[in-house]
C-alpha cells in the first residue's frame, strides 16, 4: 500500500464523534471536484475515501439526500469512484448546511478549533497525497479554485505550516517539501503513525547519509595516502638513481627504505616500523627533506641528507 493510503487509513481511524465527522464531510464536500447548484460531484481513486464518504453523508444527512455512485475501471486497474448529488433540493440542502456559497470558501463557522484538524484530513481525502518519503518529502493538496487554494493556505498558516503554492492546468496545488512541516501536519490531520513512520525513514536517511560521508572521507584519505606515497617513491628513485642514498643520514635513509618497501602505508603506520619511532608529523618532515634532496638532484644541484 501507498503512504497516501496509509495516511487515509489514519485519518479514517480517527472519525470518532459528531463534531468530527460533521468536519471531515464538509472538507470532502467543500474540497470536491464540482459543487453547483445542481449537482455536487466528488471522484476519487481511494478505497478509503469509499469506504468513509458513503457512511458519513448517511450519518449527517440520513436517508433525505440520496447519493449516487459510479465506478469506471481505470487502465492501471485501480476503480475510479465518481459520487453525485443530483436535484437542486437536495444541493440546497447540502449548501445551506454548511454554508457553501458560489464561491467556495473556508467558512470558519463550520469549524470549532478542535475540528480544525479532522476538516483538514477530509480536505486531505478528497483532494490531498504524499510521495513515498523514500524518495522525496512532498505532501500536496489540489484544489479545485483558486479561492479555496488560498483559504486552506491561510489555515496550514495558522496552524504551523507554510505551504507553496502552484498553478496546474485545471487546478491550484498547495504543497510542502519540507520533512518538519509534513510531519507536524500529518500528526495535526490525526496520522500520528504515519508521522512515526515518517520519522523512521528520517532516521535512516540521516544514518545512510552518514555512513556515506564517512565512507567518501575515507576514500578521500586513501587517495590522498596512495597520492603522497607515490610522489614520496618518485622522490626516493630520484636519490636512488644518482647513487645518493648512501649519502642520506641514517634516519632518512631508513624511512626511505621502509616507503619503498611499503609503498601504501601511511605515515602513522611507517612510524612504527621505524627504530625508532617518532610522531606522524616527525615522519612527514623527514619526507619533505627527502624531497627536497630528490628536486636538488632533478635541478643538477646534488644533495645530502
Amino acid at each position: 500500500m501507498s503512504f497516501s493510503h496509509n495516511v487515509r487509513e489514519c485519518i479514517r481511524n480517527t472519525i470518532n464523534d459528531q463534531d468530527k465527522r460533521f468536519a471531515c464531510l464538509y472538507g470532502m464536500l467543500l474540497f470536491g471536484r464540482t459543487v453547483t447548484r445542481e449537482e455536487i460531484v466528488l471522484k476519487s481513486e481511494s478505497d478509503v475515501f469509499d469506504s468513509v464518504f458513503p457512511v458519513l453523508m448517511k450519518t449527517v444527512f440520513g436517508a433525505s439526500v440520496p447519493l449516487k455512485i459510479e465506478t469506471k475501471p481505470r487502465k492501471n486497474g485501480d476503480i475510479l469512484h465518481i459520487y453525485r448529488i443530483t436535484g437542486e433540493e437536495y444541493v440546497t440542502a447540502i449548501r445551506h448546511r454548511f454554508h457553501i456559497h458560489e464561491e467556495r470558501r473556508i467558512d470558519m463557522r463550520n469549524l470549532p478549533t478542535n475540528s480544525i484538524g479532522m476538516f483538514l484530513g477530509g480536505v486531505f481525502l478528497t483532494c490531498g497525497s504524499i510521495t513515498d518519503p523514500q524518495k522525496e518529502y512532498h505532501l500536496e493538496f489540489t484544489t479545485p479554485t483558486e479561492a479555496l487554494c488560498t483559504d486552506l493556505c491561510d489555515l496550514l498558516y495558522s496552524v504551523g505550516v507554510h505551504p507553496n503554492v502552484i498553478r496546474r492546468r485545471y487546478a491550484y496545488a498547495a504543497y510542502l517539501k519540507m520533512y518538519e512541516e509534513i510531519g507536524d501536519l500529518l500528526t495535526f490531520i490525526g496520522a500520528q503513525r504515519c508521522t512515526l513512520d515518517l520519522i523512521d525513514i528520517q532516521i535512516d536517511k540521516e544514518v545512510k547519509n552518514r555512513v556515506n560521508r564517512m565512507n567518501n572521507c575515507d576514500m578521500a584519505n586513501i587517495d590522498k595516502v596512495i597520492s603522497a606515497s607515490e610522489k614520496q617513491v618518485r622522490d626516493i628513485e630520484t636519490i636512488i638513481e644518482h647513487d645518493g642514498m648512501q649519502e642520506l643520514s641514517p634516519e632518512l635513509r631508513e624511512l626511505a627504505e621502509l616507503r619503498t618497501e611499503n609503498p601504501h602505508l601511511s605515515l602513522a603506520e611507517l612510524s612504527e616500523l621505524l627504530s625508532k619511532p617518532i610522531g606522524r608529523s616527525g615522519v612527514n618532515h623527514r619526507f619533505r627533506r627527502l624531497a627536497a634532496i630528490a628536486e636538488r638532484y632533478r635541478k643538477g644541484d646534488g644533495g645530502a641528507g
